[in-house]
């Protein structure tokens, strides 16, 4: 089973609630259920909890993925397909309990291709609509950007994946910004050693 929040300030009651009703009602025994969960945006596949999900996957201990709604997968239609095309390839059954499907055959992958387009397409209008925002604030005097000293990501994070070896784009893809901020946080680093 697998859940994703995307902030701390929310919680996963709701989802494993609904979970837990599904596996019940189709007579799974919850006390040998596998759970996964992350506390991280969708935008990007690198999460922990999907990365224990993928393993027990690949060494074949997890048969079934049920989630609370498909885009607790990913938010965007490239990783989520991808996500599920070697689910199924590696006979793995998808549920969504809240959108009563379930993706064990051809029909269930054509209809997750069609809900991960709409969720990219909804992802990408909250974009424009802050985009919007700001730019709106910004022609009012109102907005004057990001406070000095916060970040999107934790710099010292860049530096762990790339002591690990990780490539810039590799990192910025993991951390969900800028290849420009990953070398700005990289070259900070090189500057505080010196």
């Amino acid at each position: 089973m697998y859940i994703r929040i995307s902030d701390k300030s929310q919680k996963q009651d709701s989802q494993r609630a609904e979970i837990l009703a599904w596996l019940n009602a189709h007579g799974h025994n919850t006390e040998t259920v596998q759970w996964f969960s992350d506390t991280d945006t969708g935008a990007h596949i690198g999460r922990s909890g999907m990365i224990a999900l993928n393993e027990a996957i690949f060494l074949g201990s997890i048969k079934t993925v049920v989630v609370w709604k498909l885009d607790r997968i990913a938010r965007n239609m490239k990783d989520g397909i991808n996500s599920l095309s070697t689910w199924c390839e590696s006979g793995v059954r998808v549920v969504s309990v809240t959108q009563q499907i379930d993706l064990s055959g051809t029909v269930g992958h054509l209809v997750a291709g069609v809900l991960f387009a709409v969720a990219e397409m909804e992802l990408q209008h909250i974009r424009e609509r802050q985009a919007a925002g700001i730019k709106a604030a910004k022609d009012k005097g109102v907005y004057t950007g990001r406070k000095r000293g916060t970040t999107k990501a934790k710099p010292e994070r860049a530096q762990e994946l790339h002591a690990q070896g990780l490539k810039q784009k590799e990192i910025a893809n993991a951390l969900n910004i800028s290849e420009s901020t990953v070398a700005r946080y990289l070259k900070a680093s090189v500057t505080e050693q010196k």
